[in-house]
């Protein structure tokens, strides 16, 4: 079968690191991702199923890792060689058509009783993410054992599996896993009725994030930041009252919450703007940078939240403001049940499959390549803000049916 395999291999980490730093996406010309023919996989367990890929997107997490930038702190957390992709709609062998849901936790790694987490449907909090019948990963596209969606076929755990319905297109489909990332973030935000809320980034995770706080929260002002002008559309479109550049989100947020500027000498795009007496009551941050997090220090109001949904790296932060402030910082990695307003629980993929339906979220992919295009596809999926880009997304649909031949 055909698979992009990533291989652990410190020169050439260090090149894609180095490539990756001049052009975003150039890691994969030099790196240690290569496409590769390798034997159909084992099966992890007895009941584990194959799956045959139809789209497998491309993350932040995944340009991250090619492009050498990923943290050090996943290095006991995923076991090579790995093939990436988790964001992923395809078939198995009867010809049902899935999502996955690629976290593995205690069900997948058959732990029991399972921790904590996994039993409150915390999935992305399991406590055993090296540990039962699978090498390390925290979730497929990471772990030796099952494979991942960059390749004609991988297995997953029946658990991870979600039916998709007859009407939902593959591009609607393939939105589900990162529209439930928007969705948990959403929840997790705890956005005050009538409060204010600001999103910053509009790229995929940004875009889903608007879209779940839109159908899922009641807030008085959605402000949100957008440095394209195609992302400034659909920010507009999926709900965002306020759509600003980067750098005027301060004066943004000042504006919808009433409150007052601090400092500032009058230079520069935010003027007499350097942070706020008071602010926004939640921030979502999908970017995940120094720059955003700085931002997000600065608009929240006092006792406010800031939800980091964005994946950092090693990031540089004056956090007086944290303190001074009595901030919540907070992480939001991935999904499992949410609390609704009435009581009940729902999946967050059961949520995410009704958002990705009501707001047409699958015209977020704007981008499809074949595997043996994947430097292009790297390279646009690094780019695709300012090329006119959401979701870019490797197109399995021909591969499998050449390798069926």
């Amino acid at each position: 079968m055909k698979a992009l395999r990533f291989r652990r291999n410190l020169p050439r980490y260090a090149a894609a690191r180095l490539a990756g730093s001049l052009t975003p996406g150039r890691g994969a010309t030099v790196g240690p991702l290569e496409l590769v023919d390798l034997d159909p996989p084992a099966e992890p367990g007895p009941d584990w199923v194959r799956v045959r890929p139809r789209l497998s997107g491309i993350c932040g997490s995944d340009l991250a890792t090619v492009d050498g930038r990923s943290a050090r702190y996943f290095e006991p957390l995923v076991s090579f060689p790995f093939v990436p992709g988790h964001e992923v709609v395809g078939d198995l062998d009867d010809d049902q058509r899935v999502v996955l849901e690629p976290v593995l936790g205690c069900a997948s790694r058959n732990i029991t009783p399972a921790c904590a987490a996994c039993t409150d449907g915390r999935l992305g909090n399991c406590e055993h993410t090296t540990f039962g019948d699978l090498s390390p990963g925290i979730q497929t596209g990471s772990c030796h054992d099952t494979g991942g969606g960059w390749a004609t076929a991988f297995h997953a755990h029946p658990s991870q599996l979600h039916p998709v319905p007859d009407g939902l297109s593959d591009e609607a489909a393939v939105m589900v896993e990162p529209t439930a990332c928007g969705v948990h973030a959403a929840f997790t935000a705890r956005v005050p009725d009538d409060g204010v809320v600001a999103v910053l980034g509009a790229g995929t995770l940004g875009l889903v994030t608007i879209a779940a706080l839109r159908a899922h929260t009641t807030p008085r002002t959605i402000v949100a930041t957008a440095r394209y002008p195609d992302q400034r559309r659909l920010a507009d479109e999926l709900g965002a009252d306020l759509v600003v550049a980067p750098d005027e989100v301060r004066r943004a947020v000042r504006r919808a919450a009433g409150t007052r500027a601090i400092g500032g000498n009058g230079q520069g795009p935010e003027g007499d703007v350097d942070r706020l007496t008071g602010g926004a009551d939640t921030v979502i941050d999908c970017v995940g940078s120094s720059s955003s997090l700085t931002d997000a220090l600065a608009i929240a109001r006092p006792g406010g939240r800031i939800v980091l949904l964005g994946m950092p790296a090693v990031v540089e932060l004056e956090l007086t403001p944290l303190w001074h402030r009595e901030l919540e910082l907070v992480g939001s990695y991935t999904y499992g049940t949410e609390a609704l307003p009435d009581g009940s629980t729902a999946r967050t993929f059961d949520l995410a499959f009704d958002l990705v339906t009501r707001a047409d979220l699958g015209r977020l992919v704007t981008a499809t390549y074949p595997l043996a295009r994947y430097r292009e596809a790297l390279q646009h999926a690094a780019s695709a803000g300012s090329r006119g880009a959401v979701k870019v997304a490797f197109d399995l649909r021909d591969e499998r049916e050449r390798n069926a031949r």
